[in-house]
C-alpha cells in the first residue's frame, strides 16, 4: 500500500511515522508514505512568497486553500503512480486502484470496516490535508474525492486525520502486525485488560484481577469478555 499525503506541513508526521508498528511497516516495505507540499507547485514572487491560500468569495473570517497547487500536486502523484503501474491515467479519469480522500468534519465517518475495504481494494491512497477554512470546493468536484470525517469535531488541519487513516489501514495489511490475528477488532476484546501483579496494592487497598481470567477455562473467559464488551456498548 502506498500513501501519498498532500500537506503544507510534512514535518508534522516525522516522529509518528518513524516509531513502533508504522515505522517498522515502512522499513520492511509493507507500506510507503510520500509527501507533496502544495507550496512546491507555486511560483514565488520577488520575495519567494508562495501563498497557498486566499480570501473566500462571499466573505468569511478565514482563508481558503487554493485549488491550483493542490490539483498540480495530485497530478504529480498520479503521474508517478502511472509510471509504477505502467498505465497512463489522469486525476479526472481516475484509476480503480487509486483513492483520493479529503477530510471534512461533516462527511461520512471513517471506520475500521471501511479501512478493511480500502486496504484490499486500492494500491494507492492520496490524502488531502486541508488547512484554514478548508480547500476550494472545486478540488472535490474535479477529482471526485471521497470525503471522510474522523469525528464530530473540528481540527486545525487534516494531518491528524491522515495519520489516523494511515495507522488504521496499515493494520489491515498482512505483515504489518507481528501476528495478524492480534488485531483487536478481530478478537473478542474487552476494554478491561489486566497483567501482573495479580493483586495491586494502592493506598491501602487491594485491586485484584477478576477470578475468571485466572481460571484457565477459555470458554468462561470468552463469555466474560463478551459480557464486558456488550455492557460497555449498552451503557
Amino acid at each position: 500500500m502506498r500513501f501519498h499525503i498532500i500537506t503544507i506541513f510534512p514535518d508534522i508526521f516525522d516522529s509518528y511515522l518513524k516509531e513502533s508498528i508504522i515505522g517498522r511497516a515502512i522499513k520492511n516495505k509493507f507500506i510507503s508514505v510520500k509527501f507533496y507540499n502544495p507550496r512546491d507547485f507555486i511560483r514565488g514572487n520577488k520575495s519567494n512568497y508562495k501563498p497557498v491560500d486566499d480570501k473566500p468569495y462571499g466573505g468569511g473570517p478565514g482563508m481558503v486553500m487554493r485549488a491550483e497547487p493542490i490539483l498540480k500536486a495530485i497530478e504529480t502523484v498520479v503521474k508517478k503512480i502511472s509510471t509504477l503501474s505502467r498505465k497512463r491515467v489522469t486525476p479526472q479519469e481516475g484509476n480503480k486502484k487509486i483513492l483520493i480522500i479529503n477530510f471534512i468534519p461533516s462527511a461520512e465517518k471513517f471506520t475500521t470496516n471501511y479501512a478493511k475495504t480500502i486496504s484490499k481494494k486500492y494500491t494507492d491512497i492520496i490524502l488531502i490535508c486541508g488547512r484554514y477554512e478548508g480547500i476550494d470546493a472545486r478540488v472535490d468536484k474535479i477529482l471526485k474525492t471521497k470525503k471522510l470525517s474522523i469525528g464530530d469535531y473540528v481540527l486545525t488541519g487534516g494531518e491528524i486525520p491522515a495519520m489516523i487513516l494511515v495507522d488504521c489501514v496499515s493494520r489491515q495489511i498482512e505483515g504489518v502486525l507481528g501476528n495478524f490475528d492480534s488485531r483487536e477488532e478481530e478478537r473478542i476484546s474487552s476494554s478491561e485488560v489486566y497483567t501482573r501483579p495479580e493483586v495491586l496494592k494502592h493506598k491501602n487497598k487491594n485491586y485484584k484481577v477478576p477470578k475468571v481470567l485466572l481460571s484457565g477455562d477459555h470458554k468462561k473467559i470468552e463469555d466474560w469478555k463478551k459480557r464486558e464488551k456488550n455492557d460497555k456498548i449498552n451503557k
